[in-house]
């Protein structure tokens, strides 16, 4: 127990309440992930808020017109003046999905950035803990693996190092003759 008010208890694993930002040592993880293309993109942002989010992360990475499918947090506000769709899901009402074109698929909702949100804490946790200076090139290094959607025999000889054939299926290896 402690008793003394004037010497809080330190808190562990820097759980301050609310949107870190770099100068806290709590930068925030800004992304995408587009429906069509199935793609996931992810940067370290310096703050936490709509000009980080809007400007930097969202309309670099979306074309003009596409509909950005958010909560309801008011970081999003400037989204339509950006020249992107806005639809957003009210976490705080319980609304998690929404149906808004009455065809039965909840198509209205953030589940699948949320989701990745959890992946990426989990490829984060047996580090315990990484330096926002390198934070970075594990964030990128999650995109990369979550992007990837083949694993092919030339792509795996390249990542453990080795070379890519060649050749097409006609392709041999090299024979060496001994001694004759």
């Amino acid at each position: 127990m402690h008793d003394d008010p004037r010497d809080p208890p330190r808190r562990r694993a820097n759980r301050r309440v609310g949107h870190g930002t770099w100068d806290t040592d709590r930068p925030p993880v800004c992304g995408v992930y587009g429906r069509t293309s199935q793609r996931l993109s992810l940067r370290v942002g310096r703050r936490n808020g709509a000009a980080e989010l809007v400007h930097q992360t969202v309309v670099p990475r979306t074309k003009p017109g596409a509909t950005a499918h958010t909560d309801e947090w008011a970081g999003y506000k400037p989204l339509k003046a950006a020249g992107r769709g806005h639809a957003s899901v009210n976490h705080s009402a319980g609304e998690w999905a929404r149906d808004d074109d009455g065809d039965g698929v909840r198509e209205v909702h953030c589940n699948t950035l949320e989701g990745l949100w959890t992946g990426l804490r989990n490829s984060l946790r047996p580090f315990r803990g990484v330096n926002k200076v390198y934070l970075e090139q594990y964030i990128k290094m999650f995109e990369w693996s979550t992007n990837i959607k083949r694993a092919t025999d030339a792509f795996l000889r390249i990542l453990l190092g080795g070379r890519a054939p060649t050749g097409g299926p006609a392709h041999k290896r090299p024979t060496t003759r001994s001694g004759t």
